[in-house]
């Protein structure tokens, strides 16, 4: 057993402080991080494997959940993450897709079926390299990497038109502006043609108003600044404590990142979100430390 000392320059985590934050008219309940210095963390020295043994544990979480819901028949929207099914070999493809505030679009499509990565930024406009303070006729959008032999363009689509209003002019939710306009951004003439049936389709549902959202090739897309990527998962240093605290550029490509970016802002349904509650509240029970800079 290694012999513990004390760090004064650690976080001090209090399992029995906890926030109870309310959302989407759910009460989840956050462990705090304090920071105080006069706590003290008794410090063991973590090896690479308890590490490594973390980030496992959280991706089994989300398989376990998958699995279980299967046997129990229960339905799941086409929208969240069925990791049950193996990753096929193909290469993966890209779709972008603007639908308001980058931050939260970003967080939709990280529980979908089949999606890998995630990458907020701009696209749509014809500024050169744009920037947050300066996007220009820019709209903020979020680049989605799959894997085609999970899932595809289509049933993006539908994650999509379910995680937004098509019809609010000028802007999604409080965001009034021109950059969070809802566009769709085609690669070839089928991405097209899917685009444009799935848009008629959603204006079929009521005609009592029009749908705004746009179809246009993509030309290029810009990733934003580093502090706008995995936003919703930023706000939750437990979380990123518990995979380590990984550099930026890890993080942004990070798989698992993207899942639990879209945990973290709760847009997965209640049963899966308290399922994830339950098994990051049995990692931490292990024992391992919390700490900053692991």
């Amino acid at each position: 057993m290694h012999k513990a000392k004390v760090r004064k320059d650690v976080a001090y985590w209090n399992p029995d402080t906890t926030i109870h934050h309310h959302c989407c008219n759910r009460l989840a309940v956050y462990r705090v991080i304090r920071l105080d210095p006069r706590h003290y963390l008794l410090e063991t020295q973590m090896a690479l494997s308890e590490r490594n043994a973390i980030l496992h544990l959280l991706t089994l979480a989300l398989l376990t959940i998958a699995v279980t819901n299967r046997a129990l028949g229960i339905r799941i929207p086409n929208q969240i993450s069925d990791p049950s099914r193996e990753p096929s070999d193909q290469p993966l493809k890209i779709a972008v897709f603007a639908l308001g505030g980058f931050w939260r679009s970003e967080a939709a499509f990280g529980c979908a079926n089949g999606v890998v990565r995630t990458t907020v930024g701009y696209a749509g406009g014809s500024k050169s390299n744009p920037e947050y303070r300066s996007l220009g006729d820019h709209a903020e959008s979020v680049q989605v990497e799959y894997d085609p032999g999970v899932t595809n363009f289509r049933q993006l689509l539908e994650v999509f038109w379910s995680s937004h209003d098509s019809r609010q002019v000028f802007g999604q939710g409080p965001d009034v502006g021109n950059q969070y306009r809802s566009i769709i951004f085609t690669n070839s003439t089928e991405e097209a043609r899917l685009a444009a049936v799935s848009k008629e389709k959603e204006q079929l549902r009521s005609r009592s108003s029009i749908v705004t959202t746009q179809i246009q090739q993509l030309v290029a897309f810009y990733p934003a600044e580093p502090e706008h990527q995995k936003f919703e998962l930023k706000r939750r240093p437990f979380l990123l404590q518990l995979m380590g605290n990984l550099p930026e550029e890890e993080l942004q490509r990070s798989s698992l990142a993207a899942k639990l970016n879209g945990y973290a802002a709760e847009l997965c349904p209640p049963k899966i979100q308290n399922q994830i509650d339950a098994k990051i509240n049995q990692i931490v029970k292990k024992g391992w430390p919390v700490l900053r800079g692991v």
